[in-house]
């Protein structure tokens, strides 16, 4: 049976499946790309990474999210679960939308041992998918949202 639990975004999943390949391979078990995808898809409830993925096809886009919506992701890299406190469609970058979130615990955006900066609140432009184009140093997004 599936996990109620909303689903994280494409770039999330893949994520996870690296990180998997990566954790099984320093155990000394080698597992290839799609057989990794197809355990994470099996972890989410999913008899397979395609019946996975159409099923992120048919999710409801950022145009659902409203104020006060319920959404979690990563921001940075650090994970949170978060309400919507703005969202609009930006007319110069059609398919993008301007996020505000309102963090239930503050992230520590500083990646130093000997220095932290918390955020609760965020700002970003996302796409359809709930990933924002620009990028950490490590090509992380810096925002990625999921929500259902």
């Amino acid at each position: 049976m599936r996990d109620p639990t909303p689903l994280p975004n494409l770039n999330a999943l893949k994520d996870q499946a690296r990180r998997l390949r990566t954790r099984l391979e320093a155990g000394g078990e080698t597992v290839g790309h799609s057989k990794a995808l197809e355990l994470v898809a099996a972890q989410h409830g999913f008899n397979d990474w395609n019946t996975l993925h159409a099923a992120l096809g048919n999710r409801p886009g950022p145009e659902s999210l409203a104020p006060g919506a319920r959404v979690t992701g990563a921001y940075l890299g650090q994970p949170f679960a978060a309400r919507v406190v703005g969202i609009q469609a930006m007319t110069s970058s059609p398919g993008n939308y301007r996020v505000s979130l309102d963090l239930d615990e503050a992230v520590d955006v500083v990646t130093f041992d000997s220095f932290s900066s918390f955020r609760k609140r965020v700002n970003g432009v996302i796409g359809k998918d709930g990933v924002s184009h620009s990028r950490t140093s490590n090509g992380r997004p810096h925002l990625e949202l999921s929500w259902s």
